[in-house]
């Protein structure tokens, strides 16, 4: 099946409030306190992020930062909508990003996994050179049912640039520079990583939406996540019914997570958080949450977002399925 042309899908953007990282490393290193007995939060320079445990094809998350929004979950439920697929190098050409990392958390391209997959994107491009790290995660064995199910997790090769229906990615140069460190141990509040961050932005910032993209690892305990089972032949119309669809499992850590986080809609539908996670030792899907409070250490790597790139809004919206 063809990929879409980015030419003749709707575009829109919005810039987004960019306060001082000194500015956001006080508001979280207060705010977090709440949810977790251990709080760090710094401005440091970047990592090499193509090293481990990251294994990124970038070595930093710097650089014309911009949220990237594609597709969205009505393109998915209540009924699959097979032609949402998308090739995500076409769009760093239309966007006239020759040199640029994509990294974040989305739906795979079935046509290559043959079934429903949950994408991990951690792609890198260089002029014509592509690099691709980004890992799809399968129910395994296909079509086995809920309970009796396990996952397996690939990485795509380097010409397989397509995703489907729906992702939230950051865009950046990949270049080196300075991201905000968040360093959490032992959780003691309700929220998840993530939620707490966005929730502790949100709270001080009110009504100016901030962005932030990158990547966390939970480097001890366990975490729950969901992979997608293949395409329901049932309309799901309800969050009942896509909990009833969805596969879970627990997850060991290290798990390496990327995705996005906004604080509000800005008017484009925007998924407010959305991370997907990877490991050397095969686990990997869409995370929702530690489950080993007392041993989880979070560390992530963040950067804010100058605007947020709102690709393919569907037309008729819904909340379904937005966990």
């Amino acid at each position: 099946m063809a990929s879409l042309d980015f030419s003749k899908l709707p575009i829109e953007e919005k810039a987004l409030h960019v306060p001082p990282l000194e500015e956001i490393v006080d508001v979280l290193a207060k705010g977090l306190k709440t949810t977790f007995e251990t709080v760090d939060v710094s401005v440091v320079d970047c990592p090499d992020l193509t090293q481990p445990p990251y294994y990124l094809t970038s070595p930093g998350l710097c650089g014309n930062e911009t949220l990237v929004e594609l597709g969205g979950i009505p393109y998915l439920v209540p009924t699959v909508q097979r032609d949402k697929l998308y090739d995500l190098r076409a769009l760093l050409q239309a966007r006239g990003r020759e040199r640029a990392l994509l990294a974040g958390a989305g739906a795979g391209p079935w046509p290559f996994t043959g079934v429903s997959a949950e994408a991990i994107v951690n792609l890198s491009v260089d002029g014509s050179e592509v690099r691709q790290g980004t890992r799809v995660v399968t129910v395994h064995p296909p079509g086995a049912p809920k309970g009796r199910s396990g996952y397996l997790q690939r990485t795509l090769p380097p010409e397989e640039t397509r995703a489907a229906l729906l992702g939230n990615y950051l865009l950046s140069d990949g270049a080196p520079g300075q991201v905000l460190q968040v360093v959490a141990k032992k959780r003691i509040g309700e929220s998840n990583f993530i939620t707490a961050i966005r929730e502790t932005i949100k709270n001080h910032y009110g009504d100016k939406v901030v962005g932030l993209g990158g990547v966390f690892v939970l480097h001890e305990g366990t975490a729950k996540f969901h992979v997608m089972p293949d395409f329901s032949a049932t309309p799901l119309c309800s969050d009942a019914d896509v909990d009833g669809w969805l596969h879970y499992f627990e997850m060991r850590a290290p798990l390496v997570c990327l995705g996005t986080l906004v604080t509000g809609d800005l008017g484009l539908d925007l998924r407010v958080q959305h991370f997907h996670g990877y490991s050397a030792h095969g686990d990997g899907g869409h995370y929702h949450g530690d489950t080993a409070p007392a041993r989880a250490h979070y560390a992530a790597l963040l950067v804010p977002a100058r605007a947020v790139l709102r690709v393919d809004r569907p037309p008729a919206t819904h909340l379904l399925g937005r966990d």
